[in-house]
């Protein structure tokens, strides 16, 4: 029997050691697939790799930029999206403030590189009381690494000039699950309540104790979660 398909979406300066729980976790019963965010400078570049690669219909979920990147799926292709999982995401454009923010970044990294980059976004990327966990800080300090500064720099220019998708998610009507870390800092819980109010059929699971990068802070958590949605 063929095995439905999965695909994750990676966020912002990660590749697939993001979602390795999940690919450990679900790849027994799905056919799991990672995509890879390292060439490109837009989200619908992005989402244009995904389509040409995938399957006629699958599931998908995405982290932060990656689901940005799940919107613009489900808006062009709707048909094809089985299920949808949105993890610590926004679906507002940038401020004028996080769009500066963005700029400066950028700046750091062709000046300094991505251990002055990781010095300034680890605080925001991860709960407080994991600050102190070298094997997390590791994972996510080695994944910046191989991304490297220039795809950071790309990845920032497509954040910079993605669309607002708030007005475009009363159109979604695939089975929807909306997860954030409860202290995310970087797209509060605030942000995941208002998606789903807009949404015709989703839901929404906080993880506690738990900040922006869930997939890897509360990894079992989450894969428990989006094996429950599969099912849905």
């Amino acid at each position: 029997m063929t095995k439905e398909t999965l695909i994750l979406l990676p966020g912002m300066m990660c590749d697939r050691s993001l979602w390795r729980h999940q690919i450990e976790s679900l790849s027994v019963t799905y056919d799991v697939q990672v995509a890879d965010f390292r060439d490109g400078a837009s989200i619908e570049a992005y989402a244009d790799k995904v389509l040409e690669a995938a399957p006629k219909t699958f599931s998908v979920a995405g982290l932060s930029m990656g689901g940005y990147v799940a919107f613009d799926l489900v808006r062009r292709a709707p048909e094809r999206i089985n299920r949808l999982a949105l993890l610590d995401v926004s679906p507002y454009a940038d401020t004028e403030d996080h769009a500066a923010f963005r700029k400066s970044i950028m700046e750091s990294a062709r000046n300094q590189g991505m251990g002055a980059i990781m010095e300034m976004l680890l605080p925001r990327l991860i709960h407080p009381s994991r600050i102190g966990d070298e094997d997390l800080v590791g994972q996510v300090d080695a994944m910046a690494h191989r991304v490297g500064e220039n795809v950071f720099i790309k990845q920032q220019e497509a954040l910079l000039n993605r669309r607002d998708c708030f007005a475009d998610l009363g159109a979604i009507t695939c089975p929807t699950v909306v997860i954030v870390g409860r202290q995310d800092q970087l797209t509060p819980l605030k942000l995941s309540q208002k998606m789903v109010e807009a949404m015709k059929n989703a839901s929404l699971v906080e993880i506690e104790n738990c900040g922006h990068l869930s997939s890897m802070e509360q990894p079992e958590a989450v894969s428990a979660v989006l094996r429950y949605w599969m099912q849905s």
